[in-house]
């Protein structure tokens, strides 16, 4: 990405980097994605306003929703030909630590996805997945989703597409354009599946090192939003937890508990912690999202992780 696009002094993401905003916690929650290939242009909401049938588009990710799941379309780097007939990329991801897995495969109608268990996608049963929708299969390798719908928000195409380009080569196949991700401000954003490991403010650099350190079983701190299967609160939790003690290892901890102020995180080794997280105004106000007003958002927090014993 280039310099000048990132000092446009109007861009969200410009006034976010000046300001610099904590990005722990505002990774979006879900149990669960569900992503479908679908090229040509898409619209602020992309699952109704693109090649996909609006009606189809509409009942997906209402389900999925219901379900906790996250709904979105994909498309491969580059130019993007209008609709055509043609095989649809899905991936089907669980995301909570102990049963996170990928599924993926080609459907020809994207409808088929009707058939998709999204309760089973939910509670992280592979096998009832699986034999709800036979076009999938296990994905062994990780694949990363960049934001990059310009008609969203202008940082998202203007920042995320040298992204996805830069990657394309050496990641071929696992890296895909992606409608909204929530948190333009923090743009570049992008998420990694299975883990549901949201990242912004990426450079290709950086993303390259999320798809490394991912195939090692390991996340990276620096660019870390939160963990979607958690809260906010505990994405704050976990991310602390993470940066007191080294642990990258993706899997090994957990959001086991929460109260009104303090958060309980979880190592598989049985040690635990106590994080205080609060709210606080953001100060000064911000926009969320380009050419939006500056508002009084809050920012989570968190204070002095304490150990809780072993379990």
């Amino acid at each position: 990405m280039s310099a000048p696009l990132l000092g446009r002094p109007e861009l969200c993401s410009t006034i976010c980097r000046e300001l610099d905003e904590p990005m722990p916690g505002t990774a979006v929650m879900a149990a669960g994605w569900v992503v479908v290939e679908q090229p040509g242009p898409w619209g602020a909401k992309a699952p109704t306003q693109s090649h996909l049938d609006p009606e189809f588009g509409r009942r997906i990710d209402g389900a999925c929703k219901k379900a906790d799941l996250r709904f979105g379309l994909i498309r491969s780097p580059g130019k993007h030909a209008d609709a055509v007939p043609r095989a649809h990329q899905v991936y089907v991801a669980s995301t909570a630590p102990g049963r996170t897995w990928l599924l993926g495969g080609c459907v020809d109608d994207p409808a088929k996805l009707d058939a998709l268990d999204l309760d089973a996608v939910n509670r992280g049963d592979l096998d009832a997945a699986r034999a709800s929708l036979p076009e999938l299969s296990p994905v062994t390798q990780s694949v990363l989703l960049v934001c990059t719908n310009g008609k969203r928000d202008e940082c998202c195409a203007l920042l995320g597409r040298p992204i996805v380009a830069g990657l394309a080569t050496r990641f071929p196949g696992r890296v895909w354009e992606s409608n909204h991700l929530s948190g333009h401000r923090f743009s570049p954003t992008a998420t990694l599946l299975p883990a549901g490991m949201m990242h912004g403010r990426l450079t290709v650099s950086s993303a390259t090192a999320v798809l490394d350190a991912a195939d090692r079983g390991e996340t990276v701190l620096e660019s870390l939003r939160g963990r979607s299967a958690w809260t906010k609160r505990g994405q704050v939790a976990e991310i602390a937890v993470r940066h007191l003690t080294g642990e990258v290892a993706l899997d090994v901890l957990g959001v086991v508990a929460e109260d009104l102020d303090t958060v309980t995180v979880a190592h598989r080794d049985g040690r635990t912690w106590l994080v205080p997280v609060a709210s606080e105004p953001a100060d000064p106000p911000r926009p969320e999202s380009c050419g939006k007003e500056p508002y009084d958002m809050s920012i989570l927090r968190a204070g002095t992780v304490v150990p809780g014993g072993t379990r």
